[in-house]
């Protein structure tokens, strides 16, 4: 239970402090450094508990994929999360869930429940609420909210390519991805000019990589030895939530009408995919 507590908080602290970095970092060359580091600690992991299974040749195309998508989506999130309120973006991370489900379900022909359908409807009416500008007198959509979606949508995509390597370590896969994404990343901050040579900010966003993308995933595996998949998941899911609430005491947000709105149906629609896997767990 500690595990999962402490991978669901450990997540749940990137939003906050990924705004706060934001603030004296570019979102590229950040991107990068936090993928870096979460993929230079799981590294470290990999020696200790010498992961050494290869990929198999069906596999490498979707580890390409799964890498491709890994330098997508951080860098789209911290666009949207540079234009938009924290807590907001910490909620619409939850949209992962549906675009998970649903590329699951038209690429891998997975079945969706009932609760697993219910849920996705509401959490994208949540996530439409989240992302317009101003609910009492315009209706306008936010830039920042609608990439962080995307953002999403591509994590949605790359877990379904993870799921294909679920046969590999779990460790691996994540200093796989986050070595080669946050390398790719960084290139691509040299190209556009977001570098920065300050060593300080570099150390800081190399740690919160570690800390908020690889220990938490660390935690989440141990969590599922002891506690079970659909037990990890429920305190896993708390994680958005966790974040949101952070960032109002950190940031000193007055949260909006429409933050209230989403955080009932996104509350209604975690509910309903935490129930769908507890059955599937107990099935």
């Amino acid at each position: 239970m500690v595990s999962a507590a402490l991978a669901a908080l450990l997540y749940a602290l990137s939003t906050p402090f990924l705004k706060m970095m934001l603030f004296i970092m570019e979102p590229v060359f950040l991107a990068g450094l936090l993928y870096l580091g979460a993929g230079l600690g799981m590294l470290a992991m990999c020696v200790v508990f010498k992961e050494r299974k290869p990929f198999t040749r069906m596999q490498k195309p979707y580890v390409i994929g799964m890498i491709l998508l890994d330098v997508i989506a951080p860098i789209l999130l911290l666009y949207g999360l540079r234009m938009s309120y924290a807590e907001n973006a910490a909620l619409l991370n939850n949209f992962e869930i549906v675009a998970t489900a649903v590329f699951a379900f038209f690429i891998f022909k997975e079945r969706i429940s009932n609760r697993l359908r219910f849920a996705i409807v509401t959490i994208t009416i949540a996530s439409l609420v989240l992302s317009v500008e101003n609910l009492q007198s315009s209706l306008s959509f936010s830039w920042g909210s609608l990439l962080i979606l995307c953002a999403t949508m591509a994590w949605g995509l790359e877990n379904n390519f993870t799921r294909v390597l679920s046969d590999n370590s779990p460790i691996k896969i994540t200093a796989i991805k986050g070595i080669f994404s946050g390398l790719s990343s960084i290139v691509i901050a040299v190209f556009v000019g977001q570098i920065t040579t300050d060593g300080t900010l570099i150390i800081l966003a190399l740690l919160l990589g570690f800390c908020t993308y690889g220990l938490s995933i660390m935690f989440y595996i141990y969590a599922q030895r002891s506690l079970g998949a659909a037990k990890t998941s429920a305190f896993y899911a708390l994680a958005p939530f966790l974040g949101a609430g952070l960032s109002i005491w950190i940031f000193n947000d007055v949260a909006r009408v429409n933050f209230f709105i989403a955080l009932i149906l996104m509350s209604l629609g975690v509910y309903w995919v935490i129930m769908d896997t507890m059955k599937g767990d107990l099935s």
